[in-house]
């Protein structure tokens, strides 16, 4: 049989029953290797060959094709921007507010804030093109709706506290700026001739004259007391008392007991006045009692806050300015980083990295 030649037909067949046994040899041999070794069988390259579960690229039924990885890179400069811009439009806004210009200037400091606001409606034009489908769609993740929303609410956050730390703190500094500083003496000075002063040391002689103190009683406690000179341990009689320290809740209405401020410090010879408006009237109500109960003129009163320094005190309300200044820029920048780690997981369910 050997030795006879071999016609075509027959030499293909022999050939695909060469081809057939030695393929099976060697799955044989590779599956009783594999076991030796206490391996799976590598099925995924037995299923990949020709002819079997399709051919190349086949599967066994218990294995799943692998999905390739389809996420997109993302742009780190859009972060950064997102991140940072709005943050310094809210602190530029801020100290805007809280600045002098606002003080000197008020039309010129809004007026600026009303081009910020300006310029962040412009952004919005970008992304309500994209919202209406009229802006070409863009490869990576659409930071610009962020970026609008993000600004929007810096320039109304900015402008609202940079506005109310100018109201509480900030415009008391700069009234008391604006004021001037003078010496004085009670026993020869009236209060006509101090309008214009904000800051007084009245001598090292002056003292608060407790006994003629008076608590004004209406919800609140309104507390007087008359500055006067002392000498040689008395105190000595005015013709007019028209410079009184003030306090609230700071005596006692049926008294003669004042406890406000410095009073007690007896190196406090200085006076910083009072400026606000919403508590003269009682203030004045309880000078009228005391000059009524003690026979005393008054002819132009005039209301301190008794202390030792008043320049400290007077820039104590500009480092609570501050102070409220950079409690806003770290409350802002926080939560402007939140906004932006919660725009990346969003965008990271979108397929983005």
């Amino acid at each position: 049989f050997w030795l006879k030649p071999i016609s075509a037909p027959y030499s293909f067949q022999v050939g695909l029953l060469i081809r057939a046994l030695t393929g099976s040899e060697r799955i044989l041999h590779r599956k009783s290797s594999m076991q030796a070794e206490d391996r799976p069988i590598a099925r995924g390259a037995y299923m990949s060959r020709p002819g079997l579960y399709g051919g190349f690229g086949g599967f066994s039924p218990d294995n799943k094709p692998a999905v390739r990885d389809t996420r997109h890179r993302m742009n780190i400069v859009p972060v950064y921007q997102c991140l940072f811009v709005p943050w310094l439009l809210y602190c530029a806004l801020f100290a805007l507010m809280s600045s002098s210009a606002h003080y000197d200037r008020p039309y010129l400091c809004w007026g600026l804030v009303a081009v910020a606001a300006l310029g962040v409606v412009a952004l919005g034009w970008t992304p309500l093109k994209i919202l209406l489908g009229r802006a070409p769609a863009t490869n990576g993740p659409n930071w610009y709706g962020f970026f609008f929303v993000t600004m929007a609410v810096a320039v109304v956050l900015g402008a609202t506290f940079g506005n109310l730390n100018y109201g509480t703190t900030m415009i008391k500094y700069y009234d008391y700026q604006s004021l001037g500083t003078t010496e004085a003496s009670p026993l020869t000075s009236s209060g006509q001739e101090l309008m214009d002063d904000g800051r007084v040391s009245f001598g090292n002689n002056s003292v608060l004259d407790i006994k003629r103190s008076v608590g004004f009683k209406n919800m609140d406690t309104y507390c007087v007391a008359p500055i006067t000179v002392v000498e040689g341990g008395v105190s000595l009689p005015l013709e007019t008392y028209d410079f009184w320290a003030v306090g609230l809740n700071c005596c006692n209405s049926n008294a003669a007991d004042f406890s406000c401020g410095e009073y007690a410090n007896p190196t406090a010879h200085s006076g910083l006045r009072y400026l606000g408006d919403e508590q003269r009237a009682f203030f004045r109500l309880a000078v009228q009692e005391a000059s009524a109960a003690y026979g005393i003129q008054v002819k132009h009163p005039l209301f301190y806050f008794w202390v030792q320094d008043p320049t400290a005190e007077m820039d104590s309300f500009k480092s609570e300015g501050y102070k409220y200044f950079l409690i806003g820029m770290l409350c802002h920048f926080t939560w402007q980083s939140l906004c932006v780690g919660l725009a990346l997981a969003a965008f990271s369910k979108l397929g983005y990295a």
